[in-house]
């Protein structure tokens, strides 16, 4: 045990203030007119927003509001805050009148706070961590924000606006939902009691216009010889999983694979929440559907799988794999099915083919591992595995061919890879795609359709 003297030496003169001293030396100063400014704004936003509601005859939809329809909101705004400021004979500086403006329009017509950042390209991640701290992802990074949300009452306005007109719903007896926005961008909101710190809200962005192999090859996520090849292995029905860890952009790059498809062909998606971009006219697009209220009427991934195999489908697109679809899914693309195409949640290639066996054996079947081995060795033909790097780039790091079994084990080989060097000065990741020199086994398959590529692009430099 110390003694007097040691606790003095090791507590240091901190130790020695009372609980008041020490609260006021850590705390941040408070601004006494700030804090009353910001009040008056508070009031001025309420008063204004009420009273347009009140004096609106039909209810508010963000749903009717088209960009012009909210060019004439903002006037009606501007029109209505003039006539309170001029009744209770208030005064604020034009920035701050512009202001009101602004989030009043964005709260009505729009989604509160957030709105801004929905409209902006280069954001493509919106995250709400209660309604105090708002962080957006931009070019990769994920910065917080100095917008904030008014209470959790005003986070749940914003979700129950999103979610309303999809039928979905929000409440203690269903605490987590998946949904989307207009645009196709996916929204996913937890509340209390599970969200331990608030109503929490993350909007992962869908580009106005989806993005093309052009722009991938761009961005550096894979070269034109990679792209070469994958279109070559699209139009020639080979079976292909996109594998990566979340936001690595799966989705991203199996939306470009899809448009490789052709125009002639019927395509049928299948996704928890729509979001595939395709250019094509022969599309058909299935979603699943939660439980109601009374827990029934739920419609599953494999459920719309099993269906889809009934709608003559010439291509089959599963947005992702993460349970017993992977079965039927696997036995689609064992019976007559080739070209289908899918993701999945992995950290590497091979990673992907365990997630698989254990997905299978997930539909309760009790099935030999071997047997299971062999359906993913002959029903798959390709991994395209993606990866998020530190400086915000997402690259196809391996583009692997499955070669079939040796002994109890699916044998594996790169056809291409990334090769990082390591960081440069401003820490972006330094590297390059590169061939293995490996010929994939299924070049003949491709050939036997029509499709031929020179083979110099599987020779290492």
């Amino acid at each position: 045990m110390l003694n007097d003297h040691n606790m003095k030496i090791k507590a240091g003169p901190l130790f020695e203030l009372g609980r008041e001293q020490i609260t006021k030396k850590v705390a941040p100063e408070e601004n006494p007119e700030v804090a009353k400014k910001e009040a008056l704004i508070n009031e001025l936003k309420d008063k204004t927003q009420k009273k347009i509601i009140d004096e609106m005859e039909e209810t508010v939809s963000i749903n009717r509001f088209s960009p012009e329809d909210k060019q004439r909101f903002k006037r009606t705004v501007t029109e209505t805050l003039g006539q309170i400021l001029a009744e209770e004979a208030k005064f604020i500086s034009r920035v701050d009148r512009e202001r009101i403006i602004t989030e009043v329009t964005d709260e009505i017509t729009g989604y509160g706070p957030i709105d801004p950042f929905l409209h902006d390209n280069e954001i493509t991640e919106v995250m709400v961590n209660g309604p105090k701290r708002i962080y957006v992802e931009s070019k990769g990074r994920i910065v917080k924000t100095a917008a904030a949300f008014r209470d959790d009452d005003h986070v749940r306005h914003t979700i129950d606006k999103i979610i309303s007109p999809l039928g979905r719903r929000l409440d203690e007896s269903s605490p987590m939902v998946d949904a989307r926005l207009p645009d196709g961008s996916r929204v996913n909101a937890i509340i209390p009691p599970l969200a331990i710190d608030g109503p929490t809200l993350t909007i992962r962005k869908f580009a106005a216009d989806p993005f093309t192999v052009e722009d991938l090859i761009s961005f550096g996520t894979f070269t034109t010889d990679i792209a070469l090849f994958l279109k070559a292995c699209v139009e020639s029905r080979v079976n292909i999983i996109v594998s990566g860890g979340t936001g690595s952009g799966k989705t991203t790059t199996l939306n470009v694979l899809s448009s490789f498809i052709p125009r002639e062909e019927r395509i049928i998606t299948v996704e928890d929440a729509a979001e595939l971009q395709l250019w094509q006219e022969h599309v058909v697009r299935l979603e699943t559907r939660p439980p109601n209220i009374e827990g029934k009427g739920q419609v599953t991934t494999r459920d719309l799988v099993i269906n889809c195999l009934r709608m003559r489908p010439d291509r089959i697109v599963v947005g992702e794999v993460r349970g017993g679809e992977a079965l039927d899914m696997l036995q689609a693309m064992n019976t007559g099915h080739d070209g289908s195409i899918t993701t999945g949640h992995s950290n590497s290639p091979r990673d992907i083919l365990f997630r698989i066996e254990t997905m299978v054996l997930m539909t309760g079947f009790d099935l030999p591992l071997r047997a299971i081995r062999e359906q993913i060795a002959t029903a798959l033909n390709l991994i395209v595995h993606q990866e998020r790097f530190k400086d915000g780039t997402r690259k196809i790091t391996n583009v692997t061919e499955l070669t079939g079994m040796e002994g109890d084990t699916i044998s594996l080989q790169d056809i291409f890879i990334f090769e990082q060097k390591g960081m440069d000065d401003k820490g972006r990741v330094v590297g390059r795609h590169v061939p293995t020199g490996v010929v994939p086994k299924f070049i003949e398959k491709m050939e036997s359709s029509g499709v031929y590529l020179p083979t110099q692009i599987f020779r290492r430099s």
